[in-house]
Order: structure tokens, then C-alpha cells, then sequence
């Protein structure tokens, strides 16, 4: 029968690393779906344009990334690619390209469906009025389409942070790696794990709180 008892001195003790590792876990998730945005805005714009090469680029793009899994895309940026080229990529920028890539990938798609979502008359009125195709999209279409997102890529924010977690296999000090270090000096998953979990449920309960707020003023 195995005699288990619940420490709470390991959950303070292991809260400062872990607190460390959260930071990088923000970091990485903030750089890496800033960067994933701007590439989902322009190869969803390119998907959802009438010109057949970047309906094909975008596509490209797009398929090659969902299609795969995120893990692989992280082993082949820090373990494949620099072999090929002949240099070394640090852990955290591998980390950070892995996380914008994939989210990209996916954001390009929730850009696509959101812009397509909008009526074509609304181009046709802003073109009416003297704007280009670019000012109506820019003016018209994009603040309309951008309500529409938020719901979506608040679920892409968050899947993204926890998709962090993939990154302990290259070595990045991000939360879990840091919950794996503490378990292998004190040896108590259950408490460390935990922690860890908590962690990890606070901060996407606050990137949904934030998305909830945002959606709230823009639909005044």
C-alpha cells in the first residue's frame, strides 16, 4: 500500500523556478503569436485574393504546416535546418519560429474565413465612394472581419501557450522544462505537476478574460 502525503512546503518551494519558467513560457507565446499574426493576416489576405500564385502560396504554406505535427516542425528548426545550412539556432529563436509558424498557419485560415465572411457589397460601396481596393479592405472589410476573429484566435492564443510545452525537447527552460528539473532533484510529480497545471490554467483563463474585454468594447 503505498503511504503518499500531500506536501504543501513543496509547492512553495517550487513556485519561484516555476515562475521563472512561466515568464519564458509568455514570452515565447507573446513573440511568437505576434510574429504567427502578422503572418496569418498576410497569407489569409493572400488566400482569400483573386490571384491564383497567392491563393497557391498561401495554400502552400498553410498545408505544409497543419499538416504536420508541431513537435516535428520544432525538431526539424532546431535539429534538421541547421544541418542543412551549416549553423547552430539557438533554443529560444527555434522556439519562437516553431510557435509563429504553426500559429500562422492557423490564423491564416481564421483571417480567410473572417474577411470572406463579410459581405462583397461593402467593397463594392467603398470602392463606390472613390476608395481603392486596398482602402476598402483596409477601412471597410478588415475592422469588420477583425470582431469576427477574436473568438477564434483566442482559442489560437491559447492552444499556442500550452503548445509551449512541446518545446522541452529541445532543451528551452519554459515552464514544464522547469517542472521537469524540480521533480529530478525533489522527486514529487504530484505536487510539482500540479503546480504546473495551475500555472498553466491561470494564465489562459487571463489571455480569455482579456479577449472577453476586448470583444465587449469593440461590439459597443
Amino acid at each position: 500500500m503505498v503511504n503518499f502525503q500531500f506536501k504543501y512546503s513543496v509547492i512553495y518551494e517550487s513556485v519561484p523556478a516555476l515562475l521563472v519558467g512561466a515568464k519564458l513560457t509568455i514570452l515565447i507565446t507573446f513573440f511568437g503569436l505576434v510574429i504567427g499574426f502578422l503572418l496569418g493576416a498576410v497569407f489569409g489576405l493572400f488566400k482569400s485574393a483573386r490571384s491564383i500564385w497567392l491563393n497557391r502560396l498561401a495554400g502552400l504554406y498553410i498545408e505544409s504546416i497543419r499538416g504536420t505535427p508541431l513537435m516535428v516542425q520544432v525538431m526539424f528548426l532546431y535539429f534538421g535546418l541547421p544541418l542543412a545550412l551549416g549553423m547552430r539556432v539557438p533554443p529560444l529563436a527555434a522556439g519562437i519560429t516553431a510557435i509563429a509558424l504553426n500559429s500562422g498557419a492557423y490564423i491564416a485560415e481564421i483571417v480567410r474565413g473572417a474577411v470572406e465572411s463579410i459581405d462583397k457589397g461593402q467593397t463594392e460601396a467603398g470602392r463606390s465612394i472613390g476608395m481603392s481596393q486596398f482602402q476598402a479592405l483596409f477601412y471597410v472589410i478588415w475592422p469588420q472581419a477583425f470582431k469576427r476573429m477574436i473568438p477564434p484566435l483566442g482559442n489560437q492564443f491559447i492552444i499556442s501557450l500550452k503548445d509551449t510545452s512541446l518545446l522541452v525537447v529541445i532543451g528551452v527552460g519554459e515552464l514544464t522544462r522547469q517542472g521537469q528539473e524540480i521533480i529530478a532533484m525533489n522527486f514529487r510529480s504530484f505536487e510539482v505537476w500540479l503546480t504546473v497545471a495551475f500555472i498553466y490554467l491561470v494564465m489562459t483563463m487571463s489571455i480569455s478574460k482579456v479577449l472577453n474585454i476586448t470583444e465587449k468594447k469593440l461590439s459597443i
